[in-house]
């Protein structure tokens, strides 16, 4: 064996030990993505950590249509479609400090003998009417409300 030969034996070793030392060193990645925004905690006096105020937040369909279709946004699910026959409620608490709300309601159908049709949509932020829409016709059109609660 020249030198030439034995130099490039001892780099290919080494080069060898490099990528197997590499290889045995990896193992999976876990990615942990938060679901929501983090918020850091501050403390009181005492220190005590003050506690974070959560929202209610409720979506709330009313009236005498037969069925409706209902759409609605969460930051959990996206947005949700759901037919369904009146009252409805449906909701959701966060500690976020703004929220985008969407509601939209369309009647499917009225009764037969419905002489004064009604339907609601409503967004209730802590008990407290945050958006509403009123229809009181037969058209079945969509009402529509949304809007971004700040804390």
């Amino acid at each position: 064996m020249t030198a030439d030969q034995g130099k490039r034996a001892r780099i290919s070793a080494t080069c060898g030990a490099l990528v197997l030392a590499l290889t045995i060193g990896c193992s999976d990645t876990y990615v942990q993505v938060p679901i929501g925004p983090t918020t850091v905690p501050t403390t009181g006096t005492g220190g005590s950590p003050v506690p974070v105020p959560r929202t209610v937040i409720e979506f709330r369909a009313i009236g005498n249509p037969t069925s409706v279709r209902l759409r609605y946004s969460t930051p959990a699910d996206g947005l949700a479609q759901v037919v369904t026959t009146l009252p409805y409620t449906g909701g959701f608490s966060t500690t976020a400090e703004s929220v985008f709300l969407s509601l939209e309601g369309t009647p499917i159908g009225y009764a037969f003998l419905t002489a004064y049709p009604f339907f609601a949509v409503q967004i209730i932020v802590d008990g407290k009417v945050f958006r509403e829409s009123t229809s009181a016709d037969f058209f079945l059109t969509t009402l529509a409300v949304s809007g971004t609660y700040r804390r």
